[in-house]
């Protein structure tokens, strides 16, 4: 499928590249990088994001050039979705009348586009991209590292997600040979929060709940408001609730100006949270997805958390 999504590429001049609405690290640096490919090989690219570069990826090469938007508007041969499972979860409009190029990673990845390349084997979308690269004959410039080795940092959640392995470290070697500063990267994404942040985190450890090896946390809209946090400041916070020592799963429910609930769900690896957050209409990876369900929140948590039952994670 790498061949036929080159060839289709060859074929086309003018190309459009999103990813799915808030997007994550994977989202952002493969969608950079493979914007930068692209122009090595004589493309005209342009990157749209609905919601913009968050915070943190922020300092990534290129991401000043990346359009905030709610309509792809322009002449363009053809869309390339990175790391998202539909046109919907763009929250685009206009990508309907592209030749679509679907380039996904994710056990729940979805054939929505003319041209589907999804690869549940590769460790984040940003190693698909890092492979377009190489088969198309492109020099791994440092700046497209950077943006290559933030992404596989994030999307495995810092090397620590099931999954990782030798394959994942010859990877990072590769790209910091090329010029990725692996320190550097990791202080833009670990070390760049705002202020908002801290607070929203005060806010939803104050909802601590634990339960044996699951806990929870939340986050009203009021609580959004009153901090000053942004969609981006949520990313994450479920992780705190995982890192305690005896918990295998954790959730986050963040609620939505509308009522509805956004749930981040985390997994050591014992629970497949795919899976869990796919029968809510959501998707994802074995140990990090998410969903949205209805409120209000005790609702929420009730449905959510009788699906979370541990048992072993899917082979």
């Amino acid at each position: 499928m790498l061949n036929e999504v080159l060839k289709q590429i060859e074929q086309r001049k003018r190309f459009v590249l999103t990813s799915h609405a808030r997007p994550d690290g994977d989202a952002v640096g493969s969608t950079l990088a493979c914007c930068q490919i692209l122009r090595a090989m004589g493309k005209n690219a342009d990157v749209i994001l609905h919601d913009g570069v968050p915070r943190i990826y922020q300092p990534l090469p290129f991401a000043n050039t990346v359009m905030k938007a709610d309509r792809v508007n322009g002449s363009y041969d053809a869309a390339i979705i990175l790391e998202c499972d539909s046109i919907q979860r763009t929250r685009l409009q206009g990508l309907e009348q592209q030749f679509l190029i679907n380039i996904d990673h994710h056990l729940s990845g979805r054939q929505f586009a003319h041209i589907n390349w999804i690869d549940p084997k590769a460790v984040a979308t940003a190693e698909m991209v890092y492979r377009l690269a190489r088969e198309a004959g492109v020099t791994i410039s440092p700046m497209i590292a950077t943006c290559l080795y933030t992404a596989v940092l994030t999307d495995t959640g810092s090397f620590m997600f099931q999954g990782t392995n030798e394959h994942t470290f010859a990877l990072a070697r590769e790209l910091v040979l090329a010029g990725a500063d692996a320190a550097h990267c990791a202080r833009n994404v670990y070390f760049g929060h705002s202020a908002a942040k801290m607070r929203l985190l005060g806010a939803a450890l104050s909802n601590l709940h634990c339960e044996g090896k699951l806990a929870w946390i939340s986050v009203s809209h009021e609580q959004m408001e009153r901090c000053q946090a942004k969609d981006e400041d949520c990313e994450g916070l479920v992780n705190y609730a995982l890192s305690i020592q005896d918990v295998e799963v954790a959730a986050f429910f963040r609620e939505l100006p509308d009522g509805r609930f956004r749930v981040s769900m985390r997994s050591k690896g014992e629970l497949n949270v795919a899976a869990v957050a796919e029968r809510f209409g959501g998707g994802g990876h074995e140990c990090a997805s998410g969903c949205s369900v209805g409120g209000p929140l005790s609702d929420a948590v009730a449905r959510v958390l009788g699906q979370l039952q541990l048992r072993p994670s899917a082979e």
